[in-house]
């Protein structure tokens, strides 16, 4: 029987060794996670956010790639700055990669309507190769080591629409500095969105993203989404490059400060018939916003 447990961990190896590149996690619920690629990003909401989600790929597989983050960020009352702080564990067969970076954004108004922030992270990436199967012909050895990196982004936005730029690792570092290579390489992040009325209680958005990363293929991922009563989102996307998928997500506003989400995706690859799926999940929870009247405006984004 194969051993796809063996088959995943001879293909990360042979990637990593190819390409010598160690990318960041993809999300399909990227919208509601930019700060983990865009530290501009933070305090954009205009409220303390913390962010919770979890990401469980090809299921099914021994060994298969699981993804949790936490992110945390709010503006700096009285004035233009945002500081956040995001931790991402993303784990792979024998191999485990933690990234603890703070961040911290600085907003320039455009006009009454739409704002401009610079951000800046920085912070350390642990690569961790736990004991693997003394079999292995590939691992002979337990390794951990922290490095650090560092990130830049631009982030432009009003109530329907945004866009940004960024780089979240801009330095090249060798995670292992063993026997093979395992190259934190920098990345590039193009985001963008944009909210069409379709009626009073009816909203269309859609949004995409773009990565890329030197000795990596392109990522290319577009979502539409419907919105109804400000509350209950719903909607697909696609993700285009080595490993296309296509997923359906839904949201869920619970309360004022709570909200819910899950996407799950298919992938349109070889390695359907071997896995159940993609399942993500995302927990939300913002400060509400006091305003005058008590009107809140929704934020999209």
């Amino acid at each position: 029987m194969l051993n796809i447990k063996r088959l995943l961990t001879t293909i990360v190896f042979v990637v990593v060794t190819s390409a010598s590149a160690q990318q960041l996690p993809q999300f399909t619920q990227y919208v509601y996670n930019t700060m983990s690629v865009n530290p501009a990003y933070a305090g954009s909401r205009q409220t303390l956010n913390v962010t919770a989600l979890h990401r469980n790929q090809w299921a099914g597989i021994e060994g298969n790639p699981t993804t949790s983050t936490l992110s945390v960020h709010s503006p700096v009352k009285f004035s233009r700055i945002g500081l956040g702080l995001t931790y991402i564990n993303d784990n792979l067969g024998d191999e485990s990669t933690n990234y603890v970076y703070g961040n911290v954004s600085y907003t320039v108004p455009l006009s009454q309507t739409v704002n401009m922030s610079f951000g800046l992270n920085a912070g350390f990436t642990n690569y961790d190769l736990n004991t693997p199967d003394i079999n292995d012909p590939f691992f002979s050895e337990s390794f951990s080591q922290w490095n650090p990196n560092l990130g830049a982004g631009i982030y432009v936005s009003n109530r329907m629409w945004y866009i940004g730029f960024s780089s979240p690792r801009l330095l090249n570092t060798d995670l292992n500095k063993g026997e093979f290579a395992a190259i934190e390489r920098n990345s590039y992040y193009t985001i963008g969105g944009v909210v069409f009325d379709l009626s009073e209680e009816t909203k269309f958005k859609t949004t995409a993203i773009v990565k890329f990363t030197n000795g990596a293929p392109a990522t290319y991922d577009v979502t539409a989404n419907f919105l109804f009563f400000s509350k209950f989102w719903i909607g697909a996307s696609y993700r285009f490059n080595d490993a296309d998928s296509f997923g359906v997500l839904a949201d869920y506003q619970i309360s004022k400060s709570f909200r819910a989400g899950y996407a799950y995706d298919v992938p349109t690859s070889e390695i359907r018939p071997y896995t159940g799926g993609t399942h993500e999940i995302i927990l939300i929870y913002e400060l509400p916003i006091k305003r005058l009247g008590g009107v809140k405006s929704p934020r999209f984004f």
